[in-house]
């Protein structure tokens, strides 16, 4: 216990000893601490919330797999959140990881092509949801006649986080070293074997991470799937309308007669967004091992 008292102070004196040499190296270095402290602060404070006013109301009339204004059912709304999910991430992976490919693999240095594509893609991650949910409606819904169905909402969906998912892709793939490519090329790999067997391997957790934050995404998305899904709760097809949990929640709380088991829905929610992202980690590790033995 002294001993790490006397570690403590020791830290705190070097760091007086710093604000005086370089002030404003202590500056910035407080300002770091401080935000940190306020993020893991505000985080504490809205997970204990949700937890705090939802956990309570769990009642196994929430699971059940038909909606009634009687138990107001989260089930056809989870299960309808994990079909388009899935969906969305099958079609939009394969397309952003592959565009990531062309771009850092095949594309000229300092193409116009290449500058166009990231342009395009940084000024379609900065536009508002809403924007993509009336585009849905108007090409998917009306001008293909899906109407409002979960299909609708999929590809509107692919089409706000392929972005995402072609930027952290490319970012993952230019972090792999060019000494793996060397090497690969000096033993007789070609192109495509060295891309497949030696870069996309060691980038795996880099694309992981974009495609953790594009689940995030799709599971917190109201707006567009308002325009393109639609709101009935019950399990469809896909060409059928229903509701997500980020949906059915706003639903609940915009009526004002079912807070309680808004927050219910708020815990479970919260309870599937960090199982998605621990299964995206195990993912990622067990990739990382396979790809490198």
């Amino acid at each position: 216990m002294e001993k790490t008292k006397k570690n403590t102070d020791n830290r705190f004196g070097r760091w007086l000893q710093k604000c005086k040499n370089h002030p404003f190296s202590g500056l910035a270095e407080a300002l770091v601490w401080l935000s940190g402290i306020m993020t893991m602060a505000i985080m504490i404070y809205l997970v204990a919330f949700i937890v705090i006013h939802g956990v309570p109301h769990l009642k196994p009339s929430l699971f059940s797999l038909t909606y009634n204004s009687d138990n107001v059912s989260l089930m056809p709304a989870l299960v309808n959140t994990l079909i388009i999910t899935a969906l969305s991430l099958v079609i939009a992976i394969p397309f952003g990881v592959f565009a990531a490919i062309y771009l850092v693999e095949y594309a000229k240095k300092g193409s116009r092509l290449v500058h166009l594509i990231r342009v395009t893609a940084e000024t379609l991650s900065g536009i508002p949801s809403i924007i993509y949910g009336l585009f849905g409606l108007l090409f998917f819904s009306t001008a293909l006649h899906w109407g409002l169905s979960l299909l609708s909402g999929c590809m509107t969906l692919v089409i706000m986080i392929l972005p995402l998912i072609i930027r952290t892709s490319e970012e993952a793939l230019l972090s792999v070293p060019d000494s793996y490519r060397e090497a690969s090329f000096g033993l007789g790999a070609g192109k495509l074997r060295t891309i497949f067997k030696i870069v996309l391997p060691s980038a795996v957790p880099g694309i992981l991470s974009g495609v953790v934050l594009a689940t995030g995404r799709i599971v917190g998305e109201t707006a567009a799937l308002l325009y393109t899904a639609g709101t009935v709760a019950k399990i469809p097809s896909l060409m059928g309308s229903g509701r997500t949990l980020a949906v059915h929640m706003y639903v609940l709380s915009s009526e004002g007669l079912h807070m309680d088991e808004s927050y219910a829905t708020a815990v479970v929610l919260l309870v599937l967004v960090l199982v998605l992202n621990g299964l995206s980690g195990l993912l990622a590790k067990g990739l990382t091992s396979r790809g490198n033995r």
